[in-house]
Formats: C-alpha cells, sequence, structure tokens
C-alpha cells in the first residue's frame, strides 16, 4: 500500500479513477485522537480512499487523502525537481484504452511521448492533479 496525500481529493478520484482506470476498493477514516496516537497527526482526522488497478486482494493500494492544504512546495515540471516520491510506473494490458481516457479527460503527455520503448512496449508519461508524474507501460 501506498499512501498519498493530495490537495484535493475529489480531483484527484477523478483522475486515478477515471484516467487511469484505477477501481475504488474502499475507505475507512482516522478520528483525531487516534492520528495522534499513532503519530500520523497533530489534531487531524482524516478519511483515506483505498484504489486498486483491479479489485483483487492481491493488488497493490493507492490510499489517497487529503488534509485541504495546498502544497509547501510548487508543483515540479521534471522528475528531478523535488526529493521524495515524484513518480509510479503502472504496468497495464493495453495502452489503447489508457490513451483514450486520457485524451477524453484532456490529459496533457509530457514528453514526446506515447513513445515505442521496444517493439513491444509503449510508453506515456503524465502528471496527476499534485504532480506526481504517472509512467505507464504497455502493449499499444
Amino acid at each position: 500500500s501506498v499512501g498519498v496525500v493530495v490537495e484535493d481529493l475529489n480531483k484527484a478520484l477523478d483522475f486515478y479513477i477515471n484516467v487511469i482506470g484505477m477501481v475504488k476498493t474502499g475507505e475507512f477514516s482516522v478520528d483525531a485522537a487516534k492520528a495522534n496516537e499513532l503519530g500520523l497527526s497533530k489534531d487531524n482526522s482524516f478519511d483515506v480512499k483505498v484504489l486498486k488497478l483491479e479489485n483483487s486482494e492481491n493488488a497493490a493500494e493507492w490510499k489517497l487523502m487529503s488534509f485541504g492544504k495546498k502544497a509547501n512546495h510548487a508543483k515540479p515540471t521534471y522528475v528531478p525537481d523535488d526529493t521524495g516520491v515524484q513518480y509510479i510506473t503502472i504496468f497495464v494490458k493495453s495502452m489503447k484504452p489508457v490513451l483514450e481516457r486520457i485524451q477524453k479527460h484532456g490529459v496533457k503527455m509530457l514528453g514526446k511521448t506515447p513513445t515505442m520503448l521496444d517493439p513491444n512496449r509503449q510508453f506515456v508519461l503524465v502528471q496527476d492533479p499534485d504532480g506526481t508524474f504517472i509512467e505507464l507501460i504497455g502493449p499499444k
């Protein structure tokens, strides 16, 4: 599981579900007292939305949460512009539906993508609403 704090939870959910193609598989809340006890926050309760690339027990979880605050740093233009988690790589079974969703939602593809990595695999680079780079790799 990976937990990601986003500025706008609804924007992030829309991007990851309707553009990337993840599915919402659960959600939970953490009250302020429990968050304090666990060392997760000081006096903040929060809701977590759990997404997966497919709804299976073994699929990795992408957990989104928001505290309603703007980021303390500028949105990166390139991967080396900041430290910490800057990108994720998602391997897809087919790039065609992903590209259709990217175009339908007006998401900008970065660099000179889509491009072929080899004769069988296509590569696309986009950013989520908070600036995290998303590498998408799969058969054309």
